[in-house]
C-alpha cells in the first residue's frame, strides 16, 4: 500500500498565554499556539519564519502588522509539496547529489495533527529510539554538540532528561545547563520564551567519549522555555525547555534555530527533533568568511559566517545580495545579537548613559545587568559584546546567570568583581550580593515616580531588582556624546517598530565605529614597529633557507592574516607580549581559531637564528605619536584622551589585542614574500 501523506496540518486552537506584561518593552509576536506570545520569543511563530509573501509552497495568512492587540494567527497550514518518504528523515542516509535546499524537504512528512505532551520517561525512550549513525552525528557536531530536553522535577528541580545525539556531560555541567535552561522567576501564566546562556566547561580526569571539543572552554546554550497549565501536575503547571548546545559563539544564528525548533517540537514531539538534526547534519562546514544557505524545518536561512569571532559584521557590507533587513529572519549575521525585538527598547531608561556604558566595556569594567527575563538579559549581553568589535573580548560574559551555577562563588563574592565580567541576572537576590559592584545596568523603560505610597509589588513588565537605568560608583565619562544621535534615539522609542529597528542599527554602527576609532592610533604606531624592507631583506639573506620547500609551506592569499588587523588567522595564545605593564588574561579569549579549529601555522621557509617580529612596544613613544597625530574620537580634552589610553593600555583587552597583532605580523613577515610593512596593519573600514 502506498504511504499516506498528510495534506493538512491542523494546529491547536489558540489558547491565551499571558505575556510578561503590558508594560514590557518587547512586542508580542504571533505564535502558532497562542494569541499572545512571550515578549521575548523573537522567532516563536512556527509559521512566520518559514513563510515569505513571495513563496507559493504554503497557504498561510500573513498579518499586515504586528501589534500586542491585533494578531493574525494561522489556523491551517496546507502543504502543497508531497514528501518522498513516509517517515521522518533518517540520520543514517544522505544523498550524494548536489545539495539544493527546498523548504518543504526539511520537514518530516509524518507530522501528527495533534501530539499529546510526552512525559519525561516517554521522552527518554523516544530519544533512545532515534537512529545513531556515526557519520551523521560527526557531521552534525560541526555545528552543535547536541539538543537537550530539560524537565522540571518536583524533587530535584530542573533536570536534563536526555540529549540527542548522546552527549557525555559531567554532573556539574549537566546541573548548570539544567538551571540555566529555566527562568528563575515567574514570567507568565502560560507561554514561551527564548534565551541563551554560557557555561564553563568542566575539566574531566580523562577525555570523555561522545564529546566534541569546545573552542574557548565554554558551552553555549540556546533555550526555548515552555510553560502550560497542567491539572495532572502538583504544581499546576508543566514546564519544559529545549536547549541547543553548541561550541560556536553565534547568538543570532542559534537564537533563530531555537525559536523555530521549540514551538514545532512542542506540537509534534521527537519527529521534529530528528528532522532538525538531519537538517543540521546535511549543512556544509561553518567556513569563515562565507555566506551559507542552510535548510532548517521549512526555513531556508542565509547565514554570513565571519572571518573570526572578533571581526565586526557590518550590515552595509554584508554578503547578502540585497539590503540587510533584520525583520527577515532568514538573513542572519551570525555573531550579532538578535535584532527582534529591537534592542533599543532594552536601554530605554539609560539612553543618555550609553556612552559611559561603552567606555566601561572598552576599559574592561565589570557590569551587572539586571532584567525582567532571561531573554532580555541575554539579548542585552550579546548586544554589548557586539559593540566591542573589533576589540577582542578579554573577560567572562554570562548572558544569563543563576545562583545555582557551579561557579557562583567564584564570580559573586565579597571581593572586587573580575575585570571584563558581564553578568546577566534576573533574581533580585543579586542586588544585595553584588551591592559592592561598581556598575549596575537595569534594563527596560523608566517608570515614572508617582505621588502615591510605594508599591510593595513590582510593576508588571519591570524588573524586581533595581529600577531601570544606569548606576555607576566610579566612572566619569572621557568622550563626548553624539547629541544628534541621542535625540534620534529618544524620538525612535516613541515611534513604530520600524523606527526602533533602524535606530538600533544606527546605534550599533555608531559604537562599533567608535571601537574602530579607538584602536586606530595604536595601529598607526604599531606600523612604525614593523621591520623595514631593508631589515627584512637582510634577515632573509643571512638566514639559512630550508633545502626542500613545497608550495604548501607558504600561506595562501585567502588565509593571509594581513588583510585586516582585526581578522587574525592564527591563535595568539602562543604570542608573548613584550609590554611589561600588560597582563594577558589567563582564561582563553575567543580568537579566530574558534572559526578555524583545524588551521595550523605553516612552517616558515626562513629558518634563521631569530625570526622577524615587531619591535618592543614603548608606551612613551606611543603617547608621543598620539600627541602628534591625535585621535578621531571626540574626547572632552587632550588630558582626558591621555587618561583614557593610559587606562586602556593596562586593561586585559589591550594585552589580548597586542598579542594578536604581534602574531599576525610575525606570521606574515616570516612566511610570506617581501611585503610593504605599512600594509600589514591597518584600520578596517566601517560602512553602514
Amino acid at each position: 500500500m502506498a504511504p499516506r501523506h498528510p495534506t493538512v496540518l491542523n494546529l491547536d486552537d489558540a489558547a491565551y498565554e499571558e505575556d510578561i506584561g503590558d508594560g514590557s518593552p518587547y512586542l508580542a509576536i504571533p505564535s502558532s499556539t497562542s494569541s499572545r506570545a512571550s515578549s521575548s520569543t523573537s522567532f516563536s511563530d512556527a509559521s512566520s519564519p518559514r513563510t515569505l509573501p513571495t513563496d507559493d509552497e504554503y497557504d498561510i495568512p500573513i498579518g499586515s502588522a504586528m501589534s500586542p492587540d491585533v494578531l493574525d494567527t494561522p489556523t491551517n497550514i496546507k502543504f502543497s509539496v508531497q514528501l518522498p518518504s513516509p517517515s521522518s528523515p533518517s540520520l543514517a542516509t544522505f544523498s550524494d547529489r548536489p545539495f539544493q535546499i527546498e523548504r518543504a524537504a526539511t520537514l518530516p512528512d509524518n507530522l501528527q495533527t495533534e501530539k499529546k505532551r510526552s512525559t519525561a520517561r516517554e521522552i527518554q525512550e523516544e530519544l533512545k529510539a532515534l537512529p545513531r549513525d556515526n557519520t551523521s552525528i560527526a557531521n552534525m557536531r560541526r555545528w552543535i554538540m547536541g539538543i537537550a530536553v530539560v524537565e522540571f522535577d518536583l524533587d530535584s528541580g530542573p533536570v536534563v532528561e536526555g540529549i540527542y545525539p548522546p552527549l557525555a556531560l559531567l554532573p556539574a555541567e549537566s546541573q548548570n545547563i539544567a538551571f540555566c535552561a529555566f527562568p528563575d522567576s515567574m514570567q507568565f501564566d502560560q507561554g514561551s520564551q527564548t534565551h541563551s546562556f554560557r557555561v564553563r566547561e568542566s575539566v574531566a580526569a580523562k577525555p570523555l567519549e561522545n564529546r566534541p571539543a569546545t573552542i574557548d572552554g565554554f558551552i553555549y546554550g540556546f533555550s526555548h522555555f515552555i510553560q502550560r497549565r497542567d491539572s495532572s501536575s502538583k504544581r499546576g503547571y508543566s514546564q519544559r525547555s529545549l536547549v541547543i548546545l553548541t561550541q560556536h559563539q553565534y547568538p543570532a544564528l542559534y537564537s533563530a534555530l531555537t525559536s523555530i525548533f521549540g514551538p514545532l517540537f512542542g506540537q509534534h514531539g521527537t519527529p521534529m527533533l530528528e528532522a532538525a538534526c538531519h537538517n543540521i547534519a546535511t549543512w556544509p562546514d561553518p567556513t569563515p568568511g562565507r555566506t551559507l544557505e542552510l535548510g532548517f524545518l521549512g526555513t531556508v536561512l542565509h547565514v554570513e559566517i565571519p572571518q573570526s569571532i572578533d571581526v565586526l559584521q557590518v550590515t552595509g557590507t554584508s554578503s547578502f545580495n540585497e539590503k540587510y533587513n533584520p525583520r527577515l529572519h532568514v538573513r542572519i549575521l551570525a555573531t550579532t545579537a538578535p535584532f527582534i525585538p529591537p534592542p533599543l527598547l532594552l536601554f530605554e531608561a539609560c539612553l543618555a548613559n550609553l556612552w559611559s556604558i561603552w567606555e566601561c566595556l572598552v576599559l574592561c569594567e565589570p557590569i551587572l545587568v539586571f532584567g525582567p527575563s532571561p531573554a532580555e538579559t541575554s539579548q542585552a549581553i550579546w548586544w554589548l559584546r557586539d559593540l566591542l568589535r573589533p576589540i577582542p573580548l578579554a573577560g567572562d560574559v554570562r548572558p544569563y546567570f543563576t545562583m545555582q551555577d557551579g561557579h557562583y562563588t567564584e564570580l559573586v563574592n565579597r571581593l572586587p568583581p573580575k575585570a571584563g565580567l558581564l553578568l546577566g541576572v534576573t533574581n533580585p537576590f543579586f542586588e544585595k550580593s553584588c551591592a559592592h559592584w561598581p556598575h549596575v545596568l537595569s534594563l527596560g523603560r523608566r517608570i515614572p515616580v508617582a505621588n502615591t505610597p510605594k508599591q510593595k509589588t513590582p510593576v508588571l513588565g519591570s524588573s524586581a531588582g533595581p529600577a531601570p537605568g544606569w548606576k555607576t560608583r566610579t566612572h566619569k565619562r572621557y568622550i563626548s556624546k553624539d547629541r544628534v544621535l541621542l535625540k534620534k534615539l529618544e524620538h525612535a522609542v516613541r515611534g513604530d517598530e520600524r523606527a526602533k529597528i533602524e535606530a538600533s542599527l544606527a546605534l550599533r554602527t555608531h559604537f562599533c565605529s567608535r571601537s574602530t576609532q579607538l584602536i586606530a592610533p595604536l595601529a598607526r604606531y604599531l606600523n612604525s614597529l614593523i621591520p623595514s624592507p631593508t631589515e627584512v631583506h637582510h634577515a632573509r639573506k643571512t638566514s639559512t633557507l630550508t633545502p626542500s620547500l613545497s608550495s604548501s609551506a607558504f600561506p595562501s592569499p585567502a588565509a593571509s592574516p594581513m588583510s585586516t588587523f582585526s581578522s587574525p588567522a592564527f591563535k595568539s595564545s602562543s604570542s608573548k607580549s613584550r609590554l611589561a605593564s600588560t597582563s594577558i588574561p589567563s582564561s582563553p579569549a575567543p580568537t579566530s581559531t574558534a572559526a578555524l579549529p583545524s588551521t595550523r601555522v605553516p612552517r616558515s621557509p626562513y629558518l634563521g637564528h631569530r625570526s622577524l617580529q615587531l619591535k618592543p612596544f614603548n608606551s612613551d613613544h606611543f603617547f608621543a605619536s598620539l600627541k602628534a597625530h591625535g585621535s578621531t574620537l571626540p574626547f572632552k580634552s587632550a588630558a582626558k584622551r591621555t587618561q583614557f589610553y593610559e587606562r586602556w593600555l593596562k586593561s586585559p583587552a589591550f594585552g589580548t589585542w597586542l598579542a594578536q597583532q604581534e602574531n599576525i605580523v610575525q606570521t606574515v613577515l616570516n612566511d610570506s614574500p617581501l611585503i610593504p610593512p605599512a600594509s600589514i596593519i591597518g584600520t578596517p573600514s566601517l560602512r553602514g
